[in-house]
């Protein structure tokens, strides 16, 4: 296997910037080249001008600062030599193979053999590219296709030629597994790959059909989009995002290169209306508009969509189609309600689950090749095949050939059967030869979809479930609504560590969900406050308190393996575990002053301890005092898990994953390699700085006050927060237990639960999913 310690990436566009900002996150050193800008005085501006706008990228590119010092810029022209020593070389550039084949020759000249090439194309043929290389350029050349952007996006589609050493393939396989964090899908050398050949037939199909069935943007949108697992910006909101500029030339590139019998010729449709927006510049986001674009109108920022019909703005209008309310989640409802919603939603669907059964084999090997693409590629809930078993084969090719539409023979070949099952506990899924095989995952990785199929759980209420995923190891996993938290969490996690203490080594704490926790439910919080249940909210906070507690000081190793928002009593339970494994994508924070209120579970001084610990800090017990005071009562959320490991969410001796599929068993690695030998850890004692640091931070939010940033109720909340962190009415030479600044911060978390506006505070979130400024 080759091992890849540096890689170059040319072409610093969006793609080659992306590819090489996700190079330097995961740790590896990264050439930036790109071409000298004709007459400019600084020959790497191009590369430098992509690292600048990566730094101030929104979603942020790089996942810490320290990822963008390890990115080189510089030129074809004089830096073509530093590839010299790089293990992998990305291409970037224009889609052109005369530009690309020109750039692989000079690079002949530079590179070791056995250096892997691959190009980041997403339409060009890979024989197309090598065609007169070198027999050396062949065996060390593939095609590594990107979703952008490159961080966010889990797709990465691998096709290698018929001279590509395997060696090669699985070099850059496994480093883009491992390191980049990418789920591979290997693809054939067809047009488009996966993603793209049917992503690309799925936009147009709908496009034309919103033509031809009268159809507004808005319900365009509404009807492709949630109702069928899709994205919430529908196909048009797409469109806007990616570039209506790019449609025109993908759909030119896939005219050339498809046989003309293949279906995406029946939608190959120039629209003169989106010719026209092009022309004036309406190219999407990037533009000034696409099919919806911002206008200022009495001082406010109103949105508008184009009129399909006339090509003129107006208001949005939100669509009003009860079809959708009334289908639910019955797939097949929807695409047979009456009128042209039903219509449209088949001719959109239909067809398109018919051309990615057409795609086997000739682009994939396999359904959970294409369903893999889709739901990464695309951000489809779920894939093609999946989308079929739940419209059942029978009765989708019924209505594909009453409607007229072909039916490839793969889809023939599965009437009366379904896709994918599950057979003694195993997923399988329907292959080219008629018989279903199982689905095997890599080396490496564990998922609790696969045991919850073939186990029952060891307990479970309507909140959460306790799961053996085996070597002496339990997982506790969330199952509320957005996985909150809620006093059934807080009942089976008391009986977890019971069950775990009898009969298993370590715990896990862990969850597939796309959060893995967005806290405490406080919908209940207002309910019982709404009641001046004030003594019952001031018993469950001191449970929660309890019991975090238990499992800081159980007698096994706790391992907490977040991934996405990780937010309030999430992030306190993942505080409180002995180590965290996390997913490298990880939006953790205390962010409880946004509502009104302050961490309650023990937040506050798991962070003390943490900040308290750390020597670069100056002596005393103010500085640590004030990180926390920062860091809570702005409720910052980091970024990234590497971010977090800066603001003390984590500690330097927890383990970040890059791969999601792979975070579960580096979890429960983690948990039995702590398991040997393993004691809890000793209670932490307190020094804070009294009633004098209290002054000092009603001081500073005072400050922040008169310069707007900070409202009235903040200063109460502020002050709240300040009485924990500074030690209540201890002086400054006390020491405090733990227990005693949980009594601290319950108190404060139900002095203010009490008040008016953090009432309205959580009213108002709980409402429209932001914060109230009161």
């Amino acid at each position: 296997m080759l091992n890849i310690r540096k890689v170059g990436v040319i072409g610093a566009g969006t793609m080659g910037a992306g590819i090489a900002a996700q190079v330097a996150n995961a740790g590896v050193p990264v050439v930036l080249l790109d071409i000298v800008p004709e007459g400019a005085n600084n020959r790497n501006a191009l590369a430098e001008g992509a690292v600048a706008r990566l730094r101030k990228a929104e979603p942020a590119a790089f996942m810490h600062a320290r990822a963008e010092k390890l990115v080189q810029t510089g030129n074809v022209e004089d830096d073509l030599g530093k590839l010299a020593d790089c293990d992998w070389i990305v291409e970037a550039v224009l889609e052109r193979p005369d530009v690309k084949q020109a750039l692989y020759r000079r690079l002949e000249e530079v590179r070791r053999p056995g250096t892997a090439v691959s190009s980041n194309t997403s339409t060009i043929p890979l024989g197309l590219l090598t065609k007169g290389m070198s027999a050396q350029f062949r065996r060390d050349f593939l095609i590594t296709h990107f979703f952008n952007p490159p961080r966010y996006m889990r797709l990465l589609e691998i096709v290698g030629g018929e001279d590509t050493a395997a060696e090669v393939l699985d070099s850059v396989a496994d480093f883009a597994d491992h390191a980049l964090g990418k789920s591979v899908v290997r693809c054939k050398d067809s047009p488009g790959f996966i993603a793209n050949r049917l992503g690309i037939y799925w936009i147009q199909r709908a496009t034309v059909e919103a033509f031809d069935q009268g159809m507004t943007v808005e319900e365009a949108d509404a009807i492709v989009g949630r109702p069928m697992g899709f994205p919430k910006t529908g196909v048009f909101g797409l469109i806007d995002l990616v570039g209506l500029d790019l449609g025109p030339q993908v759909n030119a590139s896939m005219r050339r290169v498809l046989p003309k019998e293949d279906a995406f010729h029946s939608v190959d449709r120039e629209s003169p209306l989106i010719a026209r927006m092009i022309a004036e510049g309406y190219t999407g986001r990037k533009g000034k508009g696409g099919f919806y674009r911002m206008q200022k109108s009495g001082g406010a920022r109103v949105k508008q969509a184009i009129d399909l019909a006339t090509g003129e703005y107006r208001p949005e209008r939100k669509a009003d189609l009860p079809e959708i309310k009334a289908a639910g989640r019955d797939l097949r409802a929807l695409l047979t309600a009456p009128g042209r919603v039903g219509t449209y939603a088949f001719r959109v669907l239909a067809p398109t689950l018919a051309y990615a059964a057409s795609l086997i084999p000739q682009a994939a090997e396999s359904v959970v090749d294409v369903d893999e693409a889709m739901r990464l590629g695309y951000n489809w809930k779920q894939g093609p095949f999946e989308l079929i078993d739940r419209l059942g084969t029978a009765w989708l090719v019924e209505r594909l050939n009453a409607a007229g539409f072909d039916v490839p023979p793969f889809l023939q070949h599965a009437v009366g059967k379904t896709f994918y099952r599950v057979d003694k506990g195993k997923l399988q899924y329907f292959g080219q030869d008629g018989a279903y095989h199982d689905v095997v995952r890599a080396p490496g990785v564990l998922k609790l979809e696969d045991i919850r199929r073939g186990a029952k759980p060891v307990l479970r209420n309507g909140s959460a479930q306790l799961w053996d995923i085996g070597d002496g190891v339990a997982c506790f996993e969330f199952t509320g609504k957005s996985n909150t938290l809620d006093d059934q969490v807080i009942d089976l996690l008391g009986k977890a560590i019971e069950t775990v203490k009898a009969r298993f080594k370590a715990l896990v704490i862990y969850n597939e969900g796309e959060n893995f926790s967005l806290g405490a439910n406080i919908g209940l919080a207002l309910f019982a406050a709404n009641m001046a249940a004030w003594g019952e909210i001031e018993k469950s906070v001191a449970a929660g308190q309890k019991m975090l507690k238990a499992l800081k000081y159980a007698p096994f190793p706790v391992v907490a393996a977040p991934a996405g928002m990780t937010l309030g009593g999430g992030c306190e339970i993942a505080l409180h575990a002995d180590a965290i494994q996390a997913h490298a994508e990880t939006y953790i924070g205390l962010v409880e002053c946004g509502v009104g209120l302050i961490p309650g579970w023990g937040g506050n001084g798991e962070m003390l301890a943490r900040w308290q610990a750390e020597k670069k800090l100056p002596r005393g017990p103010m500085p640590a005092a004030t990180k926390v005071f920062e860091t809570v009562s702005t409720a910052t959320v980091s970024k990234s898990a590497f971010e977090a490991r800066e603001q003390k969410f984590l500690r330097e001796s927890d383990g970040i994953t890059m791969n999601r599929d792979r975070l579960l068993a580096d979890a429960k690695a983690r948990a039995l390699k702590l398991a040997e030998g393993y004691a809890p850890p000793a209670p932490p004692e307190f020094v804070l700085p009294g009633k004098a640091g209290r002054l000092g931070f009603r001081m500073a939010a005072e400050g922040l006050h008169r310069r707007g940033i900070a409202t009235a109720h903040d200063l109460t909340v502020a002050d709240a927060l300040a009485e924990v962190l500074t030690g209540g009415e201890a002086d400054i030479r006390d020491r405090l237990t733990e227990q005693q600044v949980l009594d601290l911060e319950r108190r404060a978390f139900v002095r203010l639960i009490r008040t008016g506006p953090t009432l309205a505070r959580i009213e108002h979130t709980l409402e429209t999913g932001k914060p109230l400024r009161n």
